[in-house]
């Protein structure tokens, strides 16, 4: 006797029902930013280049640094990692710097990647903010009060 051949149709409805579970555990890659090509980076010299052909060149930076007396442009590009509902997973990531001098010109290139990155702790402490601490009961005869008119001018 064949143990097998009794429930085929069963075997073929558990696998069928396992499927779709064994897919969405798949990882998803995801790719956030855009870091120019490294053979254009490569042609760009410290010197006379100005701001305008770098644009050019590069595209629009990430981020421009708006502190300060120097003029810094940030190509950002990072590539993670999800599987399934846990934390995303850093695989590669990429900071271009590109500084330039008070004449608009570039001044210097920087690389970073994802060793160069440091953690940054969060601060606990709450601002403080003054005025009436309102209860929910409070708010919600507040809101009764503003809506009977007492408050307005006609009524006086």
């Amino acid at each position: 006797m064949v143990r097998g051949k009794r429930f085929p149709g069963l075997v073929v409805a558990v696998l069928a029902s396992c499927a779709p579970l064994v897919m969405g555990c798949e990882s998803r890659v995801a790719q956030r930013g855009n870091l120019p090509d490294a053979a254009r980076v490569a042609e760009l010299k410290p010197g006379n280049i100005g701001r305008d052909e770098i644009l050019e060149i590069l595209g629009s930076p990430s981020s421009v640094n708006t502190f300060g007396s120097d003029q810094t442009w940030y190509y950002i590009s990072e590539r993670t990692e999800t599987f399934a509902f846990f934390e995303p997973k850093v695989m590669e990531r990429q900071v271009l710097i590109v500084k330039f001098d008070k004449s608009a010109n570039l001044k210097s290139l920087e690389v970073l990647d994802a060793k160069a990155g440091r953690r940054l702790a969060h601060v606990e402490r709450v601002t403080p903010t003054f005025g009436q601490e309102l209860t929910v009961i409070g708010q919600i005869l507040g809101n009764f009060r503003r809506f009977t008119g007492a408050n307005d001018p006609a009524n006086q």
